[in-house]
């Protein structure tokens, strides 16, 4: 074994080093190597020796550690040395290797109390298990929404609706343009908001109400006229601004008023046949339905994603369900809501709402991914805002209002 490996340890168990120097060479033989095998035995381990630093100094003091003849070695160590930890050493000495598989020293522990080494509670801590996360059944799934509120603000809209359906058809174009414009308002925000588009808004609300009202009145032939003098009015409107983004914010114009108002008239050309308001109800029914059985059968059976670039949530068993649904809810409505309908006609009815209504809710979800939404607004509780409650009624209004013409005519 070298001095090298021992460092200043072994000046610390001895006044001097080994051999004394007055003694001289040890004799050859046995009992030589029998006391080198005991000199050389693993020390026991004393945390914190003196520095290399303090050895380095000593070596250039008279009298400093010896060789094994005697004599004075280079960077030898000074004789003795501190051995406890309130001496405070700068550095601590190598191990020796004959010692590495020896565990390491324990800490000293504090008056006040049993302490641990840092690595054993590095190693306790790590090893304690996470708290308990929240109860929830498992096994479960559990929906995006306050059901609660969603179901209570449901009921709430369907009684207005109802109630103004079958009493004051004009109160029932009242709660559409109201819609209409809160739905437009709601658009307008969240592009102005997320894309920096300013779609003029006071056009846009005063032509989407006169459109509901023409299209009641005049039918098909008014609600065109209506459309095309609001998107008149758009383009002069925007005129009264700086030309920077002109032609985006009009083209925004645009589509919001196809979008919203030009296709919710629909609802009101519905309303103005003699079984106006049954038709509207089979058509709130159908579209409600629709959403409904998706709903349940994708959140109970959904597996595989319709589009999981569009909208994560929606699945091919949901999208089943809603023609399910959506063709039995038709076949009934047909058959005794709507005059001189028949039940094989509102299965073909159940299937177009539930195409129909999808495709809107896929549509309106690109919309709010193009944002960066996931509502386009907050004022009804549990459902977002009045564009996300018209996301499938919008673009399946005119697809009821063609096949009920095409069955039963207009009325």
């Amino acid at each position: 074994m070298n001095d090298s490996s021992w460092g200043a340890s072994a000046g610390a168990g001895y006044a001097g080093a080994w051999p004394p120097p007055d003694q001289g060479p040890l004799p050859a033989g046995p009992a030589r190597d029998g006391h080198d095998a005991q000199q050389t035995r693993p020390m026991p381990i004393v945390p914190d020796f003196p520095d290399a630093g303090r050895d380095a100094q000593s070596a250039n003091r008279p009298g400093g550690r010896h060789g094994r003849r005697g004599g004075p070695e280079e960077g030898a160590a000074r004789p003795g040395g501190p051995l406890f930890r309130d001496e405070n050493p700068q550095e601590p000495m190598s191990t020796p290797p004959s010692a590495a598989h020896q565990p390491p020293p324990a800490a000293p522990r504090p008056s006040g109390g049993p302490s641990q080494p840092p690595q054993d509670e590095a190693r306790q801590h790590a090893q304690q298990p996470p708290p308990p996360m929240p109860a929830h059944p498992t096994g479960k799934k559990r929906a995006g929404r306050d059901l609660r509120a969603a179901i209570g603000v449901g009921v709430g809209l369907g009684a207005v609706i109802v109630a103004s359906l079958f009493f004051v058809k004009a109160v029932f174009i009242g709660v559409i343009a109201v819609a209409v414009v809160v739905g437009l308002w709601e658009l307008t925000t969240r592009l102005q908001e997320r894309k920096q588009i300013k779609a003029p808004l006071v056009p846009l609300a005063v032509g989407g109400a006169a459109m509901v009202v023409a299209g009641y009145l005049r039918g098909a032939e008014g609600a065109w006229v209506a459309m095309a003098l609001t998107a008149l009015a758009v383009l002069v409107w925007r005129m009264t601004e700086p030309p920077e983004g002109y032609l985006k914010d009009v083209t925004a114009g645009v589509f919001a008023a196809f979008y919203v108002p030009f296709l919710a008239t629909f609802v009101a050309m519905m309303l103005a046949a003699d079984d106006g308001p049954q038709r509207v109800l089979t058509f709130l029914v159908l579209t409600i339905v629709s959403d409904t059985g998706a709903y349940a059968v994708g959140w109970r059976f959904g597996k595989h994603k319709l589009a999981p670039r569009i909208s994560p949530g929606k699945t091919r068993e949901g999208l089943l369900g809603a023609v399910g649904f959506a063709m039995a809810a038709g076949a009934l409505c047909m058959q005794f809501l709507v005059d001189g309908g028949a039940w094989w006609q509102g299965l073909l009815l159940g299937l177009a709402v539930a195409a129909s209504a999808t495709l809107g809710d896929l549509g309106e979800s690109m919309i709010k991914r193009d944002l960066g939404i996931k509502d386009m607004g907050t004022l009804l509780p549990g459902h977002g805002g009045i564009m996300d409650r018209l996301d499938s009624l919008l673009p399946t209004a005119p697809v009821v209002w063609l096949l009920l013409v095409i069955f039963v005519g207009t009325g």
